[in-house]
Order: structure tokens, then C-alpha cells, then sequence
């Protein structure tokens, strides 16, 4: 137990450090009075001084600060943050979030020199299946699908479990022998009748954790993170319960009395199933293979890319209600999921559970570099979109206009985190 959390804990600071560092390093490079470099947050535990910085690390491994002098306030005097020219500052600024994007492409060049990536080579084609019968062979790197460029092989296996596998066609683009070719096909396809949503046990119960927009769960104005308490009047406690209740009263066309709870508030919403035809695929692709030294350098490159692509959806899936607050994760919560993980893959040996955490640094160091880079008051991005308007204006947004708006971003995130939290620790207790 000790050890997984002291992992946990030392990779989940590596990706903060490393984005503070590049805070610092810029910031130094620009001759600016970096006034506190900390590690952490809370009570400080040690502290030096030296250069006229304060350097310490603080009690919860959780964050990090690099404090400029000047970085808030209106003062401009020698080597304050505010007395650099504007594309100084935009470099300090940026340079966080880059260098997380950077320790990430590090990490993924460690892994794919050991594991591999590929793209989405085709392994097998079934037998008498409509992708054989279309031309689809073992050996083809499927470069496209529905008009979506692939990279990589998990690149195809996020669009087709994201976004559903079309019932009436599929296009593909492979290549062949370093030709293009186009493939279409009509899939084999299965009937059933749906509401439109996933789901999964949690603290507070069976939790919605994902609606499919233009389905009836979403139009009847349920969203992901809502609790499902009842079907028809009969209650719903757990996923053992709701799949029994399927099965012994499948979904038609009668309308289904849903119950559900809603922010604390518990809610009814008459949802009348409709006929969903899916489709599967009858190929199988692989996920890894060697690749030479130019090679892993263009897949760590794909890789990161992959995961800035990944986190962008997901902020934009959270905004429509896809996905809920519930299903985000604070520092409590990553640090579990990176401890369950390296529990789950210690007993494979030293260099395989290394090479596992390192994917968590890639993962993790793109999330967060991503996240900063969000246009919100309080996060670099929004530190960003002040400083962009500077340099269009060519003069800056009154200090304290600028300094209340990300104060008030602060406290809301905070308030975020907090509740983040709140939720990570129900979760895992």
C-alpha cells in the first residue's frame, strides 16, 4: 500500500514539477525575480534561499508555485514580471503547459522504444465477412475511417467505441504496398431496443455515466453523473439489479417510467425506448509493433498528439453533458487510479510496470498541460488571453480588472477541486 501511493505521489509530482520548472526557467531566462519555488502546497516543511529565490518544499505533494515578483500587482520596476515586453511574458506563461507536452514526447519515446506503436494494421480479416468480400486484407494500415485520418491503432479503436460504427456503410482509406485505396462496405449490423445511455456501481448508487445525444435518455433531459433509482416503480439499487430487471422485462416500444435523482433532488422522466441497429467489424488490428529510431520519434509525436486530441474532446463532451463533474478526477483521484494500476500490472516484472507508470506520465503530462492551456481565468490559458490582448491592443487590461477576474476564476476552481475531491474520496472509501 505504502509503496503504490509513494509511486503514485512521486509521478503525480514529476508532472507538476516539471511544469513549474518550465515556469522558472523562462522566467529566469527573462531576468525575472523568481521570489518562491515550491514543491506542494500547505505548511512548508524545508525551505533554502539562494539567488534571492526561495526554494521549498511544503507538506501535501500536491501542486507546486513558481511566484514572480511583480506577476499580480502593478508594479513594474526591474525585474518584475510586469516590466518585460509582452512576448516575454507570453513565453513565461506558455512555458508550463509546453513543457509537460515535452516530458510527455520524452516518456513516449522511452515506452516506444521498448514496446512499439503502429498504426492500425489490419491482423485478420474473418472468414466470408463483408470486409473480405470488400477487399480488406491482413497486412493493410487502415489510414482512414469515416473520413477521420487515423494514426494510430488505439486512434481507430477511440472513433469506432466513441462515436459507434455506422449501420448502412463504412468507408475506410488503407494502404496497401504504399498505395491508397478506398474501401466501402455494408457492415453486419444487430437490432435492439435502447434508451441511449452507459452506466456503472458507484458510492451513491448505479450511476448514468454517459448519454448519447439525440437518444431518449438525453431528450428527456437526464444527464451523465444522475443516479438511476427505479424503472416502473421498481427500484434500482446496483448494475446486478438493472440487468436483471432487463431480463426479465426487455426494452420495446412501451414507454419506461425512469427513476432518478438529480443534484440530491430525485426526478421521474417517461422515456419510451427506440429500435437501435448496431454494427461490428469483422477485422482485427494491432496495437503495437517495433519501430526503427526515425519511427519512434514520429509515433511519440502521434502518441502525444493522440492524448491532446483525447483530453479537447472530453473538455467538450463535459461542456454538453456527455460526460458530468462526477466523472472528472482531482490529485486524489489520479494518485488512486495510478495505484490501482501499478497493483494491477506489479506482479509482470520491474521493467513492465516501468514502462507502465511512464505511460501514466504520458497521460497524466498531457492532461495537465492540456488543462492549462484552457482559456479560463486563474489557469495559464486564461493568463494567456490577456496577454494576447495586450499585444493586439498594445496596452494591458487595467491590472486590476485583470487580477479580480482571475481571483474570481481561482476561487471557483478551488471550489471545483474541493468537490473533485469530496467525490475521489466517497469513491474510493
Amino acid at each position: 500500500m505504502i509503496v503504490k501511493i509513494l509511486i503514485a505521489v512521486l509521478i503525480f509530482g514529476l508532472t507538476v514539477i516539471i511544469h513549474e520548472l518550465g515556469h522558472f526557467l523562462l522566467a529566469k531566462a527573462n531576468h525575472i525575480t523568481v521570489t518562491e519555488f515550491s514543491i506542494g502546497f500547505g505548511p512548508t516543511i524545508v525551505k533554502t534561499e539562494k539567488g534571492g529565490t526561495v526554494y521549498s518544499l511544503k507538506l501535501l505533494p500536491f501542486g507546486g508555485a513558481c511566484q514572480m515578483l511583480g506577476e499580480d500587482g502593478e508594479e513594474e520596476g526591474e525585474g518584475t514580471f510586469n516590466s518585460k515586453s509582452v512576448g516575454a511574458r507570453i513565453a513565461v506563461v506558455a512555458a508550463g503547459p509546453m513543457f509537460n507536452l515535452f516530458l510527455a514526447f520524452c516518456a513516449a519515446v522511452i515506452v516506444i522504444s521498448y514496446a512499439g506503436s503502429a498504426p492500425a494494421r489490419v491482423t485478420e480479416v474473418a472468414e466470408g465477412s463483408p470486409e473480405e468480400a470488400a477487399g480488406l486484407m491482413a497486412g493493410d494500415v487502415i489510414t482512414e475511417y469515416e473520413g477521420k485520418h487515423i494514426s494510430l491503432g488505439k486512434e481507430l479503436s477511440y472513433e469506432m467505441n466513441l462515436r459507434g460504427i455506422p449501420v448502412d456503410e463504412i468507408t475506410l482509406e488503407i494502404k496497401r504496398d504504399g498505395e491508397k485505396k478506398t474501401i466501402t462496405y455494408q457492415p453486419v449490423t444487430t437490432t435492439k431496443y435502447m434508451m441511449g445511455f452507459n452506466y456503472d456501481d458507484s458510492d451513491r448508487g448505479l450511476e448514468i455515466t454517459y448519454v448519447q445525444q439525440e437518444m431518449p435518455m438525453a431528450e428527456s433531459g437526464i444527464l451523465a453523473g444522475d443516479i438511476l433509482k427505479s424503472l416502473d416503480g421498481t427500484k434500482i439499487a446496483n448494475m446486478e439489479e438493472f440487468q436483471a430487471y432487463l431480463q426479465e422485462h426487455p426494452l420495446s416500444t412501451e414507454p419506461v417510467t425512469v427513476g432518478y435523482e438529480h443534484s440530491g433532488i430525485e426526478k421521474e422522466a417517461v422515456i419510451t425506448p427506440v429500435e437501435s441497429t448496431y454494427a461490428s467489424v469483422g477485422f482485427g488490428y494491432q496495437l503495437r509493433e517495433k519501430q526503427p529510431p526515425l519511427g519512434v520519434l514520429k509515433y511519440s509525436f502521434l502518441e502525444v498528439k493522440y492524448w491532446v486530441k483525447t483530453v479537447i474532446e472530453s473538455v467538450g463532451m463535459l461542456l454538453t453533458g456527455q460526460y458530468s463533474v462526477n466523472d472528472l478526477s482531482g490529485p486524489v483521484g489520479v494518485v488512486d487510479t495510478i495505484g490501482t494500476v501499478y497493483d494491477d500490472v506489479k506482479s509482470q516484472g520491474a521493467l513492465v510496470t516501468f514502462m507502465t507508470m511512464l505511460n501514466m506520465v504520458i497521460l497524466l503530462s498531457s492532461n495537465l498541460g492540456v488543462m492549462n492551456l484552457l482559456p479560463l481565468p486563474a489557469l495559464d490559458g486564461g493568463r494567456l488571453v490577456f496577454l494576447v490582448i495586450e499585444a493586439i491592443r498594445r496596452k494591458p487590461v487595467k491590472r486590476d480588472v485583470e487580477g479580480m477576474i482571475h481571483f474570481a476564476g481561482l476561487v471557483l476552481l478551488m471550489v471545483l477541486m474541493v468537490y473533485v475531491m469530496i467525490h475521489d474520496v466517497q469513491r474510493i472509501l
